[in-house]
């Protein structure tokens, strides 16, 4: 029996009625996302000042914050493999004659759950227990999704960097700023549906296992 002409307008409405709706909380949650965040106790000392690779003023700040006593060590995570720690520093411009003794290097990363894991792989084997992290402040809240993911029960004070690239005063008006954020939001989106989505793919996985267990 085909479908009536009122049955497949009722159909049309609700699928434009629920795909309005997901747009509306998409544009929500972007407008969320595109308020940029301001420090968090920026008086407080961590175990360790963690930076995140991807632009000069972050290794800037890390080492701001390593001389100001912020932090016991610096661990910079996703360092490309031909950087090492003599060349890192002297491209920062403003490392204290000291800092190489307290400053580390990550070279294993390539993304933000890598330095997730690389971060979290440092923090244990030095048995800390808190660490202020440094990267651009639209990065922030996936690189807290992460770490916080990689490393439960570790403190993480986020202390974002605002590069003058990027506009915040009327963002929208920027068109690089705006594609910038929707790209960061939307891998954000991602990184927080993850979990859902590896575990709907490990489901046939399962279900095939107890089928086969089963007499």
């Amino acid at each position: 029996m085909k479908p009536t002409t009122s049955a497949l307008r009722g159909a049309l409405h609700r699928t434009a009625v629920t795909g309005a709706a997901f747009f509306a909380l998409w544009i929500a949650g972007f407008i969320w996302f595109a308020a940029p965040p301001s420090p968090e106790n920026e008086l407080a000392a961590t175990d360790a000042i963690v930076v995140l690779t991807g632009g000069r003023l972050r290794l800037q700040s890390g080492m701001d914050l390593l001389r100001d006593g912020k932090g016991r060590k610096l661990f910079v995570s996703g360092v490309n493999q031909q950087v090492d720690l003599d060349e890192l520093l002297r491209v920062s411009g403003n490392a204290p004659d000291w800092a190489s003794c307290c400053t580390a290097l990550g070279h294993d990363a390539d993304n933000t759950l890598g330095n997730a894991r690389e971060t979290a792989q440092w923090m244990r084997e030095q048995g800390f227990r808190s660490l202020r992290l440094v990267t651009a402040w639209y990065h922030m809240p996936r690189s807290l999704l992460e770490l916080d993911r990689a490393m439960p029960g570790i403190e993480i004070i986020a202390h974002p960097v605002f590069p003058e690239e990027v506009s915040l005063q009327h963002w929208w008006t920027s068109r690089g700023t705006v594609v910038l954020l929707a790209s960061e939001y939307g891998k954000y989106l991602g990184a927080l549906l993850r979990p859902v989505v590896e575990r709907l793919r490990s489901l046939p996985a399962l279900q095939s296992a107890e089928n086969e267990i089963s007499p």
